[in-house]
């Protein structure tokens, strides 16, 4: 038996090994998603079974219309999209031009300007929510739904995130040549900046979106007007203590969820290629 056989033959259990812990790791990241869907397509008297029922119902349909019944799944949903779109795209050209700007160009305080961003993004969010509901009450905003957007403009991870991918994936050499033909600031950022980072504004865009579909604090804090709930503010009026329908609420929460899966098909070669590359640029 020759030296490459012997190599392969010890190799194999440990490939074994390492796919059986892949393939568990899968099954357990799926089964909430799994459990989910088992409990909206059967009632809330399956769900107490002991033990549980783990198979599929037919209830699916007679839970949607028990949701639909009870809020304003679609009306919320229009503000939720609304919100998430005007979040996402304002994220990204906001932290996409700061990151451009601290990666690429030399001004006076920026290196404590930048420490301060930091600074910034390791403190909780739940210490901005007076001042920002403050902010809102001067605006005169509480109640509608721009009040949900400036709030997220800034954010201190897309900032750092961008500006790490920018230090090291826009070449110094390519801004120089833009200078040379007489390109400004704008033009350097959409024609040389934007088209390199592409995979990184994929990763963020995903993020800003998920994070603004799922947040809940702050709208139920600054949304007084029932018209105006977001998807999450409504879904949470289902959870009405005792007699909690849990079939009719994860049929809300799978009806909820099935956009983040279509945006997250949709671009999850970017979403990946920007993970993987920030970890290796990292």
């Amino acid at each position: 038996m020759s030296t490459v056989q012997r190599t392969q033959r010890r190799r194999r259990p440990r490939g074994l090994g390492t796919h059986l812990l892949l393939a568990g790791a899968v099954l357990l990241s799926i089964f909430p998603f799994y459990w989910t869907i088992v409990m909206a397509t059967n009632t809330t008297k399956d769900i107490y079974k002991s033990p549980p029922k783990m198979t599929f119902g037919s209830h699916l349909l007679e839970n949607i219309r028990h949701v639909l019944d009870t809020v304003d799944f679609f009306g919320s949903m229009l503000n939720t999209v609304i919100v998430a779109v005007a979040t996402t795209v304002l994220v990204l050209l906001v932290d996409s031009i700061a990151a451009f700007t601290f990666a690429k160009f030399d001004f006076p305080g920026r290196k404590w300007l930048f420490g301060l961003l930091i600074g910034f993004f390791m403190l909780p969010l739940q210490l901005a929510i007076i001042p920002q509901y403050l902010i809102m009450v001067d605006l005169g905003w509480v109640g509608s739904l721009q009040a949900l957007v400036p709030p997220a403009l800034a954010n201190a991870f897309g900032i750092f995130w961008l500006r790490q991918y920018i230090t090291t994936g826009v070449p110094d050499e390519l801004l120089d040549a833009a200078r040379m033909d007489g390109c400004g600031f704008l033009r350097q950022y959409w024609h040389v900046c934007v088209p390199t980072i592409r995979p990184a504004l994929s990763f963020l865009g995903i993020f800003a979106f998920v994070g603004a579909w799922n947040d809940y604090i702050w709208p139920l804090i600054v949304l007084n007007n029932p018209d105006k709930l977001t998807l999450q503010v409504s879904l949470a009026q289902l959870n009405i203590g005792h007699g909690t329908d849990y079939s009719m609420v994860m049929a809300a929460v799978l009806m909820a969820s099935a956009p983040l899966v279509l945006v997250f098909a949709l671009f999850a070669r970017g979403f990946i290629a920007g993970a993987t590359e920030g970890a290796v640029r990292g």
